[in-house]
């Protein structure tokens, strides 16, 4: 990966919809040659999608959540196709700590959250904490400050 390709990360990090003219331009390449270097990117999964960023809040699920959940290594097998099945939970990470997963959800109700939890329960303890606000919305690392120097 060279600095044209960082270039174009950054690029993308900011607007993954940038037209493809338009990135050619700002990395001095042809169209071609900048589409080649994209596809090259995704392939070597540097680039593993694009995606839309959604306001939970305004599609009617004003309840966003961290669960953290202990869950037993004998249990995983059943707890993953159970957790990424489920339509609330926009994320789950595998942690070291107290817990070994950590899930955000975003529900319409505090009373469907807690029969969420209900639910979870069956897998091991749970520990929650509702968000109030989020200063700092989800965001990719700055790209081209990691590949400074």
């Amino acid at each position: 990966m060279d600095q044209i390709d960082v270039k174009l990360l950054s690029l993308l990090e900011k607007n993954a919809r940038m037209p493809l003219k338009q990135l050619a331009e700002s990395v001095y390449l042809s169209s071609p040659a900048t589409a080649a270097r994209i596809e090259k990117l995704e392939q070597d999964g540097v680039i593993s999608g694009y995606s839309v960023k959604l306001n939970y809040k305004k599609l009617g699920f004003p309840i966003i959540a961290f669960i953290n959940l202990e869950v037993s290594p004998s249990q995983k097998a059943e707890f993953y196709p159970y957790i990424c099945a489920h339509p609330n939970v926009i994320e789950c990470s595998c942690v070291t700590g107290d817990y070994s997963m950590i899930i955000k959800v975003a529900f319409d109700s505090t009373e469907k959250l807690d029969h969420f939890i209900g639910e979870l329960q069956t897998f091991g303890p749970t520990e929650t904490q509702i968000v109030f606000s989020t200063p700092q919305e989800p965001r990719s690392v700055l790209v081209e400050e990691l590949f400074e120097d």
